[in-house]
Parts: structure tokens; sequence; C-alpha cells
């Protein structure tokens, strides 16, 4: 008997097909594979097609083979996963997607999240309350059998990791190291760490990103992956990883020396946000409780930072490239960290993965190829006005029967619908539409509205769950002439729902703390304008009543505040959105193309990360 590679094809671990057992082995199409484990048995008896393509690529990539190493602190994998909790994590997940995709050697590492992140429920007055997001991985991933140890607090951590394959439909897949220090070997407090997304307290967070960083990397080596040559850090939460890197491979004890070029050469960072409060600080009394690794205080402090220690820096100082994510962020990271060289790789989204089925069909009729390429998605203009406006009637025939389940509550599919579904968080300013309630239901009385909301707020933002408060507080108020619906916990399956079947996207950040956003990218590819204060990805994606409609001035010198901006979005959304898309229907739908071909051929991750291969891996 002998395996392709003479590995298990499910998680790539070697195994001696000789000494396999029967009940350890499968016949297919002629051959006799053997595995590691009965869950690697079982996962392969559900889609052999999967990990067996005889004129293919192995499913995933041999850990020998894989020359980039992905860290981020969350990854949206599914939504049943809950190892995420919002954009950044979104983002991670598209980006392994295109990756694969891509036929990219990349593997992933995160942590396990045995608690997730939270359950968001609501009362009748909109107050949030949370539970917990229980989940068993050993019942959804593979249990791989390295270890890797790290010291916190004096105490060595032992570390395990499970398997995840990001799978796509011709075979390929990509691996993702999620990780776990729920060991019985380990002190009860250890046994935690990796239970709960962005949960705790600093010494919690830090603990976390300890074992993301330093047992990520050591995890890789006992895996078998000896050919990695870049890190890519998706944010400052895994900066520890290059500071593993520094100390694993170029420390030289004879002359006290640290060889940081060639540690910069390997380490690609991603910084995602401008607002101050995204970026990790820690104490260097709480750094130095729990710092027991071989790297010097010393040494940390110059990297990290005199007053306290910012991962921010950290990833900064230990990487050759470094990037913003889109072209205002980078600027305005600039500003941030003065002194450094700071790119601009503008975000994007995993088309295929944020198409409704109705508006895939269409893409597969009139645009073949968009899937593998979807820059092809410029050639949009070309399909007939008929078949978009049906294509978009199904996906938000979809979204209100999704609505519907949820909430009990019938919204009509002739009505203008605005959606927004976002973090709620002050800045996102998620009730700017109510600013004036008279005024937005003159609007309504004159042309039919109705807006769908969704988000989660921070359980330890109270702004944020006010935000959600006022929102409930504004439909009651306005409930006798405009419907409005929040849809509760959040998550990617409603997010695909939502941005497919809402007739405009309403985004309304205070500039410019919109680092990029992507939930406009995802509405644009199923034909849904954009109507958005000129912030984030939007500066770039925004063509005046051709992509969408602008909320404020782009003049950056213009009076802006909320009161400015909301008085821009009233007379906008009277004075244009609603009045094209009740009397000009096929300027409407001239409209939608155009946001395909502008804006979903370019706002995706493919073209990102053909940026990143190009600028930052090679």
């Amino acid at each position: 008997m002998t395996n392709d590679l003479e590995h298990d094809p499910v998680c790539s671990m070697p195994v001696n097909p000789a000494t396999a057992t029967a009940a350890a082995t499968v016949q297919y199409e002629g051959r006799t594979y053997a595995f590691c484990s009965e869950l690697c048995r079982a996962r392969f008896v559900q889609r052999p097609k999967l990990y067996v393509e005889h004129d293919a690529p192995r499913a995933a990539t041999a850990p020998s083979a894989v020359q980039v190493a992905y860290f981020s602190m969350e990854i949206a994998l599914e939504s049943s996963i809950p190892t995420y909790s919002g954009g950044l994590g979104v983002l991670a997940g598209d980006t392994l997607r295109s990756m694969r995709d891509l036929g990219l050697p990349v593997v992933a590492v995160s942590l396990v999240y045995r608690q997730g992140y939270f359950r968001q429920r609501l009362t009748s007055d909109g107050t949030q309350r949370e539970e917990p997001a229980s989940w068993d991985p050993a019942q959804r991933l593979v249990p791989l059998p390295y270890r890797a140890q790290v010291d916190v607090s004096g105490r060595p951590v032992h570390v395990r990791a499970f398997q995840y394959d990001v799978s796509g439909e011709d075979g390929r897949a990509l691996t993702v190291l999620l990780l776990d220090t729920d060991l019985p070997e380990n002190d009860p407090e250890d046994r935690r760490i990796t239970d709960q997304l962005y949960g705790g307290d600093s010494r919690y967070r830090l603990a976390q990103e300890m074992i993301l960083g330093i047992a990520g990397m050591r995890m890789l080596r006992a895996a078998g992956y000896s050919a990695i040559r870049k890190l890519h850090l998706n944010e400052g939460h895994a900066a520890f990883a290059a500071l593993e890197l520094l100390r694993a491979e170029h420390a030289n004890p004879d002359q006290n020396e640290w060889s940081f070029d060639a540690i910069r050469r390997r380490c690609v960072f991603t910084t995602h946000t401008p607002v101050p409060a995204g970026h990790d600080h820690f104490d260097w009394s709480l750094v130095a409780a729990l710092w027991r690794e071989p790297v010097p205080m010393d040494l940390l402090r110059m990297l990290g930072g005199q007053n306290d220690m910012s991962m921010t820096a950290l990833a900064i100082n230990l990487s050759g490239f470094v990037n913003g994510v889109a072209r205002q962020h980078r600027a305005v990271t600039q500003q941030m960290f003065p002194g450094y060289d700071i790119r601009g790789v503008t975000n994007g989204v995993h088309s295929v993965s944020w198409t409704s089925e109705p508006l895939r069909e269409l893409y597969d009729n009139r645009l073949p190829g968009w899937r593998a390429d979807p820059a092809t998605l410029r050639n949009a203009l070309s399909i007939p006005a008929a078949d978009m406006w049906n294509a978009h009637t199904a996906a938000k025939a979809q979204m209100l029967q999704l609505i519907t389940q949820r909430t009990g509550r019938n919204l009509r599919a002739e009505v203008l619908t605005l959606g927004f579904a976002r973090r709620a968080t002050a800045y996102k300013r998620t009730d700017l539409i109510f600013s004036d309630l008279e005024r937005l239901r003159s609007i309504a009385s004159r042309h039919p509205l109705q807006i769908v909301f969704a988000g989660k707020a921070h359980p330890r933002d109270e702004p944020g769950k006010m935000l959600i408060r006022r929102v409930f507080a504004a439909a009651q108020a306005l409930s006798s002439v405009l419907p409005i619906v929040w849809l509760e916990d959040y998550d990617t399956d409603i997010a695909r729902t939502l941005v497919a079947g809402c007739d405009v996207w309403l985004n309304t950040p205070e500039p410019p703390l919109e680092a990029s956003g992507t939930s406009g990218m995802k509405a644009a590819h199923n034909g849904v304008p954009s109507f958005s204060t000129l912030d984030g990805w939007w500066l770039e994606g925004h063509v005046e009543g051709v992509t969408g409609w602008s909320i404020g001035a782009r003049d950056a010198n213009a009076p802006a505040g909320s009161q400015q901006d909301a008085e821009a979005l009233y007379a906008r959304l009277e004075q244009e959105v609603a009045r094209i898309y009740y009397g000009e229907r096929s300027a409407w739908i001239d409209i939608m193309r155009h946001v395909v071909a502008l804006n979903a051929s370019f706002f995706n991750t493919h073209r990102m990360l053909q940026q990143y291969s190009l600028n930052a891996y090679l």
C-alpha cells in the first residue's frame, strides 16, 4: 500500500502505510490511502476528491514547500466556527481564500477560541447581552500531534494545534493551524489562554499574543514548515512572530549582536487602524511579569518603545515591508509613525464568496472566467438591464425572507431598502441617519424607505451599545412611516445576504477614522451602490452618481462634523438616491452595472494578493 508522497492526504502528516491497520486505510479509485487518525480518515471519506486529484496538485501544499506564514489574531473560516469578531477576521479569511485560489504556498496561524467571541442577544429596547459562543474544535477540526512550548509568568505553557483546510472547488486547499492551550499538563489559568477572542484583561491579551507569535513560530517548525521565507503579520497582535524569528535564527551569542536586517527582509506587516485605541500597548511592568523568553528586555524596549510596549512599533521595527490598507490610510499611518516607509495596499474581498447565487449565475452566463479572474467583471456594462435587475430582485427576495425568519417582520420588495451592517462603535456613527427624525420622517412620507441594521458592540464598548439602543428608539419613533429592523448576532452568513439584497449600502464613518472598510466592496460585487462619507476605500471607489453617492465634501478643508454630514445625507437621499430609484429605473440599473464594472473588478483580494506578491513577498 502506498500513499502519494507517503503523507496523510488530509493533514500531510507522514504515515507508514506498511504498518497501517485496515481501519486506518481507504480504497479509492484503485489506490489505498493510509491515515494518521480516524478523524483524518473520516474527512477523506466525506470528500475524497478534495484531497486526491491525480492530474492536479495535492489538496494542501506540503509543509516543506510552504514559503509564506500568515499570522492573524482572528480568521473568519465559517460562520459556525467563531474564530472572528469582525472586519479584520473576515478580511483574513478572504485573503486566505484568494491565496488558495492563486496557488500561493501559504500556511496560516491563529488561535482556536473555544468560547469564540460572543453571541449577541438584544432586548426589546436594543440592550445588548452577550453569551458565550462555545464550540468543540475536535468535532470540526483535525487535531495534530505536534507540540510547542512558551514560558509565561515563569511557567511552561504547552500548546497543540488543530488543522482546518480552506478548500476550494478545484481541489486546492490551504492549511490553517489553530493553536490551543487547553491541555491537562498546563496550569488551569494557562488552559484558558486560548478560550476567548478579545476577552479578559491586558494580561490575558498579552499572553494570547505570546502564544500566537512565539508558539505559532515554534509550532510551524515542529510541523515541518522548514522553507518559510516570509512572515505576514496581520496587525500588531502577531508581532511576537517576528521577534521569535529574530531569536531563533539571527542571534549571535559570541558577538552578542542581533541581525535585524535579515529579519526585516523576511517580515511583512499590515496595519489596519488609524484609531490609537486599535493599537495594542502593554505596560512594561506587565511585560516583565510575563516575559520569560530568552530575548533581553532592553532589546524589547528598543524595538517596542520606552514608555510602554507598542505591538505596532515592534512589528514596524522588525518588518521590511509595512503597509496601510487604503491610500488615505497609508498617509494617516505615515503621520502616526513618521520616519518609516509606509506603503499602501488597498483591501479587497473574495469575489466568489461575497457574490450571491443569483448574481453568480448571471456572471457565469455573461462574464465567463470571472471566478478565476475577477478583473473580468469590468465587462459588466454589457449585461442586459433586465438580467441585472432580475438577479438583484432574486437576491432581495432572499434577504426579505431572512428578515422574516429572524424578526417576524415583513418588509416590502418594492420599497427602497438601505443596509447598514458594521461593528457598533462611536466613529462609525450608526445613528447618523437619525440626527433629525422629523426630516427623515418627511422624506420617508414622500419616498417610501426601509432600513436594515446589523452589528455587534464590543462587550466593553458602552458608547457602542448605546448606539444600538438609539437605533431601536428611533425605530420606535418612526414606526408609522419607516420600517427599521436590526438583525441580531451578525455573522458572515447574514452579511452575505444583506450586502446582496439591499438596494443601497449606507456607511457613515467619521473621516479619517475608517482605515478601509470592506462591506461596501462586498455590496459592489452584487451591483449594490454605496452611499457613504468619503473615507477609507470609498475615496478610491467613489465616482459621484456612477458608483454611488458621497455624504459630505471631498475637500479636507471643508466644514465637517456630524451635523453637516447629516444634512448632506438627507439632501442627497431625497434629491438623488430616492428620486432615481423610483423615477429612473434604467439609470439606476446603469449605476448597478457601473458598480460591478468599476468597483468589484478592482476591490477584490485577487488583485490585493497580486500586489502583495509582487511588492512584498517576492
